[in-house]
């Protein structure tokens, strides 16, 4: 099959070593009881320092991993390096290095162009290229063979996401002493989109090489013990296989956040200050706010098209009411990803020109990385939070928003197709596709009673108080090999 050349993977990169003077090395092989493996290690370098990367993951984990002894075990984001194993943060970093060719055929090409898009419904065509696979097995192999090396006897390792799928089972043939749990962070499609994938047996029996395989909804695990069962040798039930003389318990256990560390940063008064100056510099308006990676799976674009209108149906709003929509940069160097921000910036500049007027602009849009608590203010000055996904494994941004949210105040209009609305029903929940649909929604949310906004917020509050990111982690490393 014919596909655009993508872009050169050096192009991309900010290529750096003045990290190196910063980095404390440890020796090659520094064997832990536990280790996580994940495509990215959790820092970044920032004017030659490491510095803890922003991003779901590893906001996520932070909570959780603070006073472990542990390996991370992940790439360190410039291809063509040879990095020397580090210490940071009290983690023992073991950076896996990717050739240029590697980083275009392993993550842009079968992580990004292939399972991405498959696993999101398939809202962008996957594309399906042998050159792309055999790159995603030599590095999933790297990753295996750095974790056997960093584990100790009859440690735990936890594998994270679809880069890694074939880790679990490479990692099995070198370390039959591990114990091996695997997450999902996205969704698992149903069997009728994963069965067009060439290497549909491959990805599932590298799967199947953990003792857990944990997914973010009970549907995505159902598909994928179904799809074991129809591709691979393994019988049983959903929640429990058997392949050969193994058992592999299959779950659903939805991700979620520190809940207490949020909600402890915004009681900070310096946070809640800038709250405030954020309501008024937008003018003491009514704020809808957005906050979203700039991927094509958001529905940014749509959601903008709803606010437009919400706009043409209520002309007067313009005094009343303002749209904040924060977009993440990612994958700039991605053909569809430079159109989507192409798109969403054509349709800001539309509405704004079309609708505002002095003094008052409808739209006004952050391109760029919010640290803590300048995201934390926002999400205190936002009246209603609009997260729209076309399809998402879970999304952290509502369940942040809510636990914001220490009045038990706030809206949170929230897509049916989020992983987070099968827990989060007391959210307003809508199609994303439907543009009248979501217009009607935003509008509505303006108008809600006051009880009704308390009684819906108070019941996602104490929801979420009740399954945190440590509860969420403590299910994923029960790992019970007798499965009884």
């Amino acid at each position: 099959m014919a596909h655009a050349k993508r872009p050169v993977a050096e192009h991309c990169t900010k290529g750096t070593v003045a990290w190196r003077r910063a980095a404390q090395p440890v020796p090659a092989v520094t064997q832990k009881d536990m280790v996580i493996v994940a495509n990215r290690l959790p820092v970044q370098e920032v004017d030659g320092e490491w510095r803890t990367s922003p991003g779901g993951l590893v906001s996520a984990l932070k909570c959780v991993l603070e006073n472990r002894d542990l390996s991370w075990i992940g790439w360190a984001g410039t291809p063509g390096e040879t990095i020397a194993p580090f210490k940071h943060d009290q983690i023992h970093h073991h950076p896996v290095s990717l050739s240029p060719e590697e980083y275009e055929g392993y993550y842009e090409g079968f992580a990004n162009g292939t399972l991405w898009p498959l696993y999101h419904d398939a809202v962008r065509s996957p594309e399906y290229h042998r050159s792309w696979w055999r790159p995603y097995v030599e590095v999933n192999r790297r990753f295996a063979q750095y974790a056997a090396e960093s584990l100790a006897p009859n440690g735990t390792v936890w594998v994270h996401d679809y880069h890694l799928h074939l880790v679990p089972q490479f990692l099995r043939t070198m370390r039959p002493d591990a114990k091996i749990s695997f997450f999902l962070h996205i969704p698992f499609p149903p069997e009728e989109l994963f069965a067009q994938l060439p290497w549909r047996r491959e990805i599932l029996e590298g799967m199947l090489g953990a003792d857990l395989v944990a997914f973010q909804t009970r549907l995505g695990a159902q598909n994928f013990s179904r799809l074991c069962r129809r591709f691979t040798n393994a019988v049983g039930q959903d929640d429990l296989l058997k392949l050969g003389d193994r058992l592999v318990k299959v779950d659903a256990l939805p991700i979620s956040v520190d809940v207490d560390r949020f909600d402890a940063v915004a009681r900070n008064p310096e946070v809640q200050l800038r709250a405030e100056q954020l309501r008024r510099d937008l003018g003491g308006r009514k704020i809808f706010l957005g906050v979203d990676r700039l991927d094509y799976t958001k529905g940014i674009d749509v959601r903008l098209r709803a606010f437009e209108t919400f706009l043409e149906n209520n002309p007067a709003a313009i005094d009343d009411v303002v749209f904040v929509q924060v977009a993440v940069p990612s994958r700039e160097c991605v053909d569809d990803y430079v159109r989507i921000r192409q798109r969403v910036e054509q349709l800001v500049g539309q509405i704004n020109g079309a609708y505002g007027r002095a003094g008052k602009t409808p739209i006004h849009y952050l391109y760029r990385n919010l640290p803590t608590e300048e995201l934390v203010a926002y999400y205190l000055a936002a009246d209603v939070m609009l997260v729209t996904p076309f399809r998402d494994g879970m999304n952290l941004v509502a369940k942040e928003y809510v636990s914001c949210r220490t009045h038990d105040d706030g809206i949170l209009i929230l897509s049916e197709f989020a992983g987070a609305a099968r827990e989060m029903l007391d959210a307003l929940l809508v199609n994303p596709h439907d543009i009248d649909g979501l217009a009607a929604t935003m509008a509505m949310a303006l108008k809600l009673p006051s009880h009704e906004v308390y009684e819906r917020m108070s019941a996602l509050r104490t929801l979420l108080k009740r399954h945190d990111v440590h509860r969420w982690a403590k299910q994923c490393l029960e790992i019970d090999r007798d499965c009884s």
